[in-house]
């Protein structure tokens, strides 16, 4: 694609009926001047992009991305989390991992572009701190979106402080942009294209009816479905489409690459009997040592998160809405309650805002 940042989207506010955004606007301006520094052959600082869901974050790294004439790559953080994971395996034995692998992906691109960066494992913290410096020093440029600054990054994470280093060479060697404002562009403009219902007692009818329109005079079997070394229970599949219920994908030990998967094979995903992800909460607790535990003490007692019961399936349901929104995979839900009490409270609230949001941009004819 040719032009710059800011002349794309100059570009879609005059041609393609996209509204002006103040801070759009600046956001576009930033990439601009990192993307004008890498044509000069510059090191320029990265970009970090953060703001709420629907702000059109995502849009802007990929225009930049878009028009990058040097190596590049571009991945959901995710995909970039499970593919270090990997390359760390085949070093183990290596001096220094972390280091082998950043300076090998240094030698292959000068720019990386993470989409939802997003931190909630300690394992992710400790090796972010580290990865970071060592591209940094390399001279890779980082443009990032996020739903939160870097300073709220993992903010009530376990052993936080392993990740500080991160935030640390985020602040020195990115622009950190606020992309900040009510309107979530997601959802203008477009016809609608109802993908999310709410069952009714006893019936599936919606969804059957999906399902046989979209198979068409394939052939369909009830049979599992192979998926990774596990087999998943499919109310029906065919070809280019299945369909589940939310016990059988979401319940179930599955993994991000696993819905990688079911992407690469299946054009439409079919989820029913999705329950009230967030409407009940376990008692929280109290982290103490082993020395402390028979007792509560003044000193040194630390509340828990409160959880749902819910909540390791609903990562799997996050997991599987960013697969489809990313893939453009259709996505259809029967769910027992509206699409906006779907998750209402619970330690995955604030994730869950970004999952909405997608979920709704998925119920316009645009999406795929």
């Amino acid at each position: 694609m040719s032009g710059s940042p800011l002349r794309l989207y100059q570009q879609a506010i005059d041609h393609d009926g996209f509204v002006s955004d103040p801070a759009q606007a600046q956001a576009a301006s930033a990439l601009d001047a990192c993307f004008n520094a890498l044509q000069r052959g510059e090191t320029p600082h990265g970009v970090y992009l953060w703001g709420p869901v629907g702000r059109g974050k995502t849009w802007l790294m990929d225009q930049f991305h878009a028009c990058l004439q040097v190596p590049a790559r571009r991945q959901h953080f995710h995909h970039f989390m499970r593919w270090v994971h990997q390359r760390l395996f085949q070093l183990n034995g290596t001096a220094d991992p972390l280091q082998a692998l950043a300076l090998s992906l240094a030698d292959e691109i000068r720019v990386l572009c993470f989409d939802e960066l997003f931190v909630n494992d300690i394992g992710d913290a400790i090796i972010l701190g580290r990865l970071f410096q060592v591209l940094f020093e390399a001279g890779v440029v980082i443009v990032a979106t996020s739903n939160q600054p870097p300073r709220q990054l993992y903010a009530d994470g376990f052993n936080r402080e392993r990740f500080l280093p991160a935030i640390a060479a985020i602040e020195q060697h990115m622009h950190v942009q606020p992309v900040i404002g009510d309107q979530d562009h997601r959802l203008h403009p477009g016809a609608e294209q109802q993908r999310y219902w709410v069952r009714e007692p006893g019936q599936s009818q919606a969804l059957a009816d999906v399902f046989a329109q979209l198979c068409g005079d394939q052939r369909c079997t009830d049979q599992p479905m192979p998926v990774g070394s596990r087999q998943v229970q499919v109310v029906q599949r065919c070809a280019t489409v299945i369909w589940c219920r939310y016990t059988d994908l979401c319940e179930q030990p599955l993994a991000a690459m696993d819905f990688m998967a079911m992407c690469d094979t299946f054009k439409a995903i079919l989820l029913s009997d999705v329950p009230a992800l967030g409407a009940r909460q376990r008692p929280a607790k109290i982290a103490r040592g082993t020395e402390d535990g028979a007792e509560r003490v003044a000193a040194g007692d630390r509340e828990l998160p409160q959880l749902s019961i819910h909540d390791d399936s609903v990562r799997r349901f996050i997991a599987l809405v960013d697969e489809c929104y990313d893939r453009r995979v259709a996505l259809y839900l029967e769910a027992e309650v509206p699409l906006e009490a779907l998750y209402t409270q619970g330690y995955l609230e604030f994730p869950f805002r970004r999952t909405l949001s997608r979920l709704r941009e998925m119920q316009l004819q645009r999406f795929c």
